[in-house]
């Protein structure tokens, strides 16, 4: 693993220090759990913006609208 230098508050060093209450076996191990969940949250974000995009553009594309209907109409039930 790569280590790194970094400065935090007094709280969250506070917060760190409590790692075993909440099950973590370090303070480290806390940091790699916020930063993969904080990276799967921006993905998350990311891919929703992507998608209202392109519902946006579905709605003013009447001929995609068209053709993702008759498109339907030919799937089986």
């Amino acid at each position: 693993m790569i280590q790194a230098k970094f400065t935090i508050e007094e709280a969250q060093s506070r917060f760190l220090s409590q790692h075993k209450k909440y099950g973590f076996k370090d303070k480290s191990s806390v940091i790699r759990a916020a930063l993969d969940r904080l990276q799967k949250e921006f993905e998350k974000e990311k891919l929703m913006k992507s998608a209202d995009l392109y519902a946006e553009i579905y709605d003013k594309d009447k001929e995609l609208r068209k053709l993702t209907e008759s498109a339907i109409s030919e799937w089986p039930e």
